[in-house]
């Protein structure tokens, strides 16, 4: 197996890849059409990509490409309506870099409560404000709101209540028994998250529905002198309406994505965001751990040694079902009698619809992965009781929409 990595990836990756036997290119400064021209060139089996955007014309120059791993959770850099067509998987790591982009909104509610960034550039400056900058609010009795229920709105829970925190949550998929299982309140709606929260944060992936939700009428429910933190992706933000209302100085943002960013590493950057009032960005760098990307780095390996081995690509997010079938549940376990009655009855008990079922036999017959298309999505408790079975290695949920 051929694989051409056109990004940077940790040399655990590279390495772990080449003990399973593959043939393994790095070039990691592809872009555009030297992509293209990579592709057509090497004619790999795999293509892993970090950063690197991969559009229709990438993926239609290459004749034998099975598979592109998106070393990240988010894939709306890879053209997947262009794959689907032809018969090209895509897959990505979900949830491997959720402790890290936690990390990172703390530290933006830390750095706009305590004018942390400001406090820094004036005392390189040679100026001394400590009457100006002794006018913190402090998180602890604040109540944060989560926009969104993934893997890393889930991090963000217990260090919320470290701090001493209140947490709601606004989740369309969220049951309340999940909410109360959580520990945390469930938001009616996403303007009713607004007016209560005091800090909102943002982790939804992109996709339609999701497109521009943080708008004037949700900015505007928000409460005066809140923060709004966004490290999930720029486009779930109407930017102009964002500037309104921290120009005005309504809320203050800190921002890890936002309209314009450079794409590379490296770049320039003349946008709004450099003279924005109430506003501190980031240069994308929430899932910019050494921790998160050795983590994302063993993912890859692992995605790329059971295709090898079995044929089935796990965290495949273009896998067309039903018309209805808005999620897949991909349980891997040991062969056993029971297991799969043990998952189908959780199901039963959540109200969640099989809509097709696919069980593929490991070599050996120990084992076994299970790929079954859902009506929607099971509560994160009915997940952790699936997973609770002794003979389930691990179950995780994909979201065919993209989340």
């Amino acid at each position: 197996m051929k694989i051409l990595v056109a990004d940077k990836l940790e040399a655990t990756a590279l390495n772990g890849m080449k003990a399973l036997g593959c043939e393994v290119i790095s070039e990691p400064d592809l872009v555009d059409d030297s992509l293209v021209a990579a592709l057509a060139s090497h004619n790999p089996d795999v293509l892993v990509v970090r950063s690197t955007k991969v559009p229709r014309a990438a993926i239609e120059a290459c004749t034998g490409l099975d598979l592109i791993i998106r070393a990240g959770a988010g894939y709306n850099t890879i053209d997947v309506e262009a794959a689907s067509e032809r018969g090209v998987y895509v897959a990505n790591c979900p949830g491997k870099n959720s402790i890290a982009v936690a990390e990172l909104a703390f530290g933006l509610m830390l750095a706009l409560d305590r004018s942390i960034p400001d406090n820094v550039s004036c005392l390189k400056e040679g100026k001394w404000n400590k009457k100006a900058f002794s006018k913190g609010r402090g998180l602890y009795g604040c109540t944060l709101g989560l926009v969104g229920m993934g893997n890393i709105a889930q991090e963000m829970i217990p260090r919320a209540k470290a701090f001493g925190m209140n947490v709601i949550a606004y989740s369309r998929w969220m049951m309340p028994e999940s909410a109360a299982a959580l520990g945390i309140a469930r938001a009616d709606s996403m303007e009713d998250l607004a007016r209560q929260a005091d800090i909102v944060s943002i982790h939804v992936s992109l996709r339609p529905e999701t497109k521009g939700i943080i708008d004037d009428a949700f900015l505007s429910a928000m409460k005066p002198g809140s923060f709004l933190i966004n490290t999930s992706r720029a486009e779930v933000i109407n930017q102009d309406d964002l500037l309104k209302h921290t120009e005005s100085g309504h809320i203050k943002a800190g921002l890890d994505v936002f309209d314009g960013e450079p794409s590379g590493g490296e770049g320039s950057y003349d946008g709004p965001m450099t003279s924005a009032k109430n506003v501190y960005c980031t240069h994308h760098i929430g899932a910019s751990t050494n921790q998160a990307q050795e983590a994302v780095a063993q993912e890859v390996v692992r995605i790329v040694a059971e295709f090898k081995t079995t044929g089935v690509v796990p965290n495949v997010v273009n896998i067309t079902k039903g018309a209805v079938a808005t999620h897949l549940l991909v349980v891997r376990h040991q062969d056993k009698v029971g297991v799969l009655s043990h998952v189908l009855g959780v199901l039963k008990e959540e109200g969640v619809n099989v809509q097709e079922m696919e069980n593929i036999i490991l070599g050996g017959a120990s084992s076994a992965i299970a790929q079954i298309a859902l009506d929607k999505a099971p509560s994160t408790d009915g997940l952790t009781a699936i997973k609770t079975h002794p003979s389930i290695f691990d179950a995780n949920l994909i979201d065919l929409s993209g989340n």
